[in-house]
């Protein structure tokens, strides 16, 4: 959860029947029904990701990049290499360095760091939420 804030605007306290659990028991159950009544919606990181290519690979790459939901935000030549600038969710990329070795005969490098939160897509959003009841039982 991002930008939450709380105020707590009713309470009392009693020597004999107001205990630290209580406190905590109370605060669970106001942020699950106003986590309910308030609409949220799951974000997910976003990593701007820069991938070294030889030539002969960029296209493969690119592909590979908009299956992996990325958005290309450029591509510059530099030594006989591509350098493909993008951002893509993190859970796609989990396991990019095996996809990045199979494409490329292991002559691909890249680098990854954080950019930002994005909305998951609703379809994604979905898939989440039904695997989480699942395991719940």
């Amino acid at each position: 959860m991002v930008d939450i804030r709380a105020t707590l605007y009713d309470g009392s306290f009693h020597p004999v029947d107001s205990s630290d659990i209580c406190f905590k028991i109370a605060g669970s159950g106001a942020l699950k029904k106003g986590l309910t009544q308030g609409q949220p919606i799951l974000l997910e990181p976003i990593m701007n990701i820069r991938v070294i290519v030889p030539e002969d690979f960029t296209g493969d790459i690119i592909g590979d990049l908009n299956a992996k939901r990325a958005r290309v935000l450029g591509m510059n030549p530099e030594n006989g290499m591509n350098v493909i600038d993008a951002q893509v969710p993190q859970a796609e990329i989990l396991r990019y360095a095996i996809d990045l070795k199979s494409i490329t005969q292991g002559r691909g490098s890249y680098t990854t760091e954080f950019s930002h939160y994005e909305e998951t897509p609703p379809q994604v959003s979905q898939r989440i939420i039904t695997k989480r009841q699942a395991e719940k039982g």
